[in-house]
């Protein structure tokens, strides 16, 4: 049976919470995606002690496990190799693997994907806790706390309940401007029109690969941004490049490396798109 969808997973010295992450992305907890609908293709980029196979398995999802050995601190060159390996006709790829899904998350990618013939699919950025965790880490947010806030909403049982001890990444959320998502989902004819994720961006953590590719997706001459409502990642608390330091500081590098590397100013994407609601299935449309 083929995959419907390629997620593309990267994962750097993240095992406890790339396997929450893959528990999220499972078929008893993401609604209406049968086993086999999706493939996972995880892509550990040099962790100290990558994960293994066995505690990444998760009951009925297709897991394929990389692991990347004296790779280079910017996640991408296992961003294009991990695309390289998608099988799926339409493929989501996530830069950061410590991120929850919503339970309705695939299917709305998918859903949305057959509202035009060369969509590009966002989803917004949460992060667990009450502010973004670039504040709050230096206020004493860690993994226990983060801990003892899933066990409060019983997750996983009931994943909606994300939205209630979460917070936008940026800014106020739908249906606003984006400067990037963790969950970018193409066609595979897209990606490769595109040529996957520059490979100038060599920064600890992708500086703006992230950003940039998914400008240059919404610049492609008839692709239409289809932004989503009411699902999302959520970023666990993982100790990463971005989550501990400056949120000033964060933007600042990624805006130098960007302007040196495309000769202009890095800014979200104006385009206001498409806001799908897979929730209610209605799409509004500027």
């Amino acid at each position: 049976m083929r995959h419907e969808i390629s997620l593309v997973l990267v994962s750097y010295d993240m095992t406890p919470q790339l396997r929450r992450t893959l528990r999220s992305l499972a078929p008893d907890y993401q609604r209406n995606c049968r086993p086999g609908r999706c493939e996972v293709i995880v892509v550990d980029n040099g962790s100290p002690v990558p994960p293994t196979a066995e505690e990444i398995a998760t009951p009925g999802l297709d897991i394929t496990l990389h692991a990347w050995r004296d790779a280079p601190g910017s996640p991408v060159p296992a961003l294009n190799f991990g695309l390289s390996q998608a099988t799926a006709p339409i493929v989501a790829v996530w830069i950061d693997a410590a991120r929850l899904a919503s339970p309705g998350l695939i299917d709305a990618c998918l859903r949305a994907c057959a509202l035009h013939p060369k969509p590009v699919v966002a989803s917004y950025n949460y992060h667990l806790g009450s502010k973004p965790q670039y504040h709050s880490v230096r206020e004493g947010y860690d993994e226990a706390t983060e801990a003892a806030l899933l066990a409060s909403i019983d997750w996983p049982n009931d994943g909606y309940r994300l939205f209630d001890i979460s917070v936008f990444e940026v800014g106020e959320g739908w249906p606003g401007q984006m400067l990037e998502t963790n969950s970018i989902c193409m066609p595979r004819a897209l990606w490769d029109e595109l040529g996957g994720y520059e490979k100038r961006f060599t920064s600890a953590g992708g500086g703006a690969a992230n950003p940039d590719i998914f400008s240059r997706a919404c610049a492609l001459p008839g692709t239409q941004l289809i932004k989503l409502a009411n699902e999302g990642t959520f970023h666990q608390f993982h100790g990463g490049v971005a989550t501990n330091a400056e949120d000033h500081a964060i933007f600042r590098k990624l805006a130098l490396e960007y302007m040196k590397i495309r000769k202009k100013p890095l800014a979200p994407v104006r385009a206001p798109g498409w806001l799908f609601d897979a929730q209610t299935g209605t799409v509004t449309r500027p």
